[in-house]
């Protein structure tokens, strides 16, 4: 194997995996996916890649079986997406899909603008029709993101799930408001300044090298929307967070006339900015008779 990475063990095993790949006939085809196709990898990157099997041999196929001969595994286990996840006994992780290889090696071409394989002979490592490299191939140009229906996309997204961390944060879910504001809106809102920077190769997975993708700005910006699991703090970051939406959405509707629901965005603001104190009356309070030389008042814990 010509191509070598910035993790040796990595190559190593890539090699190995086409090896007996080759001297397996159950499978048509096996195409790498990830950094090491991109010219990422380092010494924490783990193996990806589609074991495509023939069809009439894809129920008898054993993928830990096959998998141990790269190197013993202690872990293997079908994950939520129904891909097989290893861990190899070097603590390499591997995600491999075991797939049909008739509609499966079809669907590669499907992949254009969101997987890029800008060495598609490197990334195939067993091809025994043809079809697999042929597919393949046509991920070699880097497609971006159609910007104008991406960034309206976008827009939408990030309001409606802004709205529903406003809605979880008014009902007092704290931890709940925290995994939404990290885990969906701040995906949608770094898609989207990619998109405003042109800085899209890393699509899919947004905060993956944002360090060296995005300027300084945008990563202070990015820092301010983020918390631990603390009601001032989250509900801090949640206001900065929507407020960092508004600007790049803003900015995308300047640039591509990107449709967006002005007065919607001020009743969110006016969520996030605590409405729910302003429409409900004060509370009561009843004070009792000094006690021990103090004033006691019932209230609102």
């Amino acid at each position: 194997m010509s191509v070598r990475s910035a993790c040796p063990a990595l190559d190593d095993r890539i090699a190995r995996l086409r090896r007996i790949a080759h001297a397996d006939d159950r499978l048509e085809g096996v195409l790498l996916y990830g950094s090491w196709t991109l010219g990422e990898a380092d010494t924490h990157s783990d193996i990806e890649a589609y074991l495509y099997v023939h069809d009439d041999r894809l129920p008898e196929f054993d993928g830990p079986a096959f998998l141990g001969q790269l190197s013993p595994l202690k872990l293997a286990y079908t994950n939520m997406y129904g891909i097989l996840a290893v861990v190899f006994d070097d603590l390499m992780r591997g995600e491999f899909h075991l797939t049909a290889a008739g509609a499966g090696i079809e669907e590669v071409p499907t992949w254009r603008g969101m997987v890029h394989l800008p060495r598609p002979e490197d990334a195939v490592l067993l091809d025994r029709t043809g079809r697999l490299t042929r597919a393949a191939r046509q991920l070699a140009e880097f497609r971006p993101p159609e910007p104008a229906v991406t960034a309206q996309q976008l827009t939408d997204e990030s309001a409606n799930w802004t709205l529903m961390l406003a809605h979880v944060l008014a009902r007092g879910e704290i931890a709940r408001a925290h995994a939404l504001l990290h885990t969906a809106v701040a995906p949608q809102q770094l898609q989207l300044c990619r998109l405003l920077r042109g800085r899209t190769a890393h699509w899919l997975t947004p905060s993956r090298a944002l360090e060296q993708d995005l300027p300084a700005a945008d990563r202070d910006r990015y820092t301010a929307t983020t918390s631990a699991a603390r009601e001032a703090e989250v509900r801090r970051a949640a206001r900065e967070s929507w407020r960092w939406s508004r600007e790049l959405a803003a900015e995308a509707a300047d640039r591509w006339a990107v449709r967006l629901p002005y007065g919607l965005h001020d009743e969110i603001s006016g969520l996030l900015d605590g409405p729910c104190r302003s429409r409900r009356p004060a509370p009561k309070l009843t004070v009792h008779a000094e006690v021990g030389g103090r004033t006691e008042v019932d209230g609102p814990s």
